[in-house]
């Protein structure tokens, strides 16, 4: 095994070979293990996550990769904040090691094997961005079956990629418990998110008031009114912020996603937003 200690004050595995050897030794000492899969840019939202699996686990391994398999050629895959020394730092005293690959590590010279679903990817970002859920069903399940933890966690801002990925362990029977974090904001609401950085002054005032719309939208389903009708308001109000493109405003069953077809929601339901403010594109949700 042959971990970089000398960069950083946290262990960093480079390889598939060398996260293997560290979980391992964990193993002959009878510690459980949990994954944090991230792209980095960590923020703390990520940190609520890491905080998570230490309260669950023995060991808690962070990965760091920017996955270019769930970029599509006109996303920002080339500008995405890559902050690895930083991230370091805010993981020291918190996770006991960080797996950072390079692309070739992760899919080597021949890779040629995509994990694809259907149903749950469908919807939602699945319209607007039709490739992006077979790279992140293949980097999560190449990561889980590298690090073999016995629970990995996901922020739940990313709803339908946590129930895109339950459905793949699943399906899969890959024995991974998953679990999610819930979505830490800032003060005024807006959930955390690695592109936030992006944002202009103004255009980060407009986006504190997309989490008020979700939330009032929500309550106005709860109380009667049908959803297409409560969603067609909302969508109305998060354009006039100065929102440039609403790519959902939609209320679905929050396990299948999948419309309700009676326009009011029975059982478990989520109200989810996709929305472009500037050149930043911005994605929340919560439960109805």
């Amino acid at each position: 095994m042959s971990l970089d200690t000398v960069s950083y004050k946290i262990p960093v595995a480079r390889s598939a070979a060398d996260l293997r050897a560290a979980v391992a030794e964990w193993r002959k000492e009878g510690l459980s293990v949990a994954l944090v899969p991230t792209m980095g840019a960590l923020h703390d939202g990520h940190v609520s996550l890491v905080d998570l699996a230490r309260k669950k686990t023995d060991r808690v391994v962070v990965s760091i990769f920017v996955n270019p398999t769930q970029f599509a050629p006109n996303e920002d895959f080339s500008a995405y904040p890559r902050t690895e020394a930083t991230d370091a730092a805010r993981l020291e005293g918190k996770a006991d090691l960080i797996f950072a690959p390079d692309a070739a590590d992760m899919y080597p010279e021949g890779f040629s094997t995509t994990v694809s679903l259907t149903g749950v990817t469908e919807p939602l970002e699945g319209t607007f961005r039709p490739t992006h859920f077979a790279g992140v069903a293949t980097v999560v399940a190449k990561l889980i079956l590298r690090a073999l933890p016995d629970i990995a966690i996901f922020g739940e801002k990313d709803w339908q990629q946590l129930m895109v990925i339950r459905r793949m362990v699943t399906d899969l029977d890959i024995p991974v418990e998953i679990l999610g974090g819930p979505i830490m904001r800032e003060a005024d609401g807006l959930a955390m998110s690695s592109r936030n950085v992006y944002l202009t002054p103004d255009e980060r005032k407009a986006a504190g008031q997309l989490n008020v719309i979700l939330r009032e939208t929500a309550d106005a389903v709860t109380k009667g009114a049908p959803i297409s009708e409560a969603t067609a308001e909302g969508g109305k109000r998060i354009l006039a912020l100065g929102f440039s493109k609403l790519d959902y405003l939609e209320i679905r069953d929050a396990s299948s996603l999948a419309p309700f077809p009676d326009d009011r929601p029975t059982g478990d339901a989520r109200i989810l937003v996709a929305a472009k403010i500037g050149k930043t594109r911005l994605i929340d949700n919560m439960p109805v």
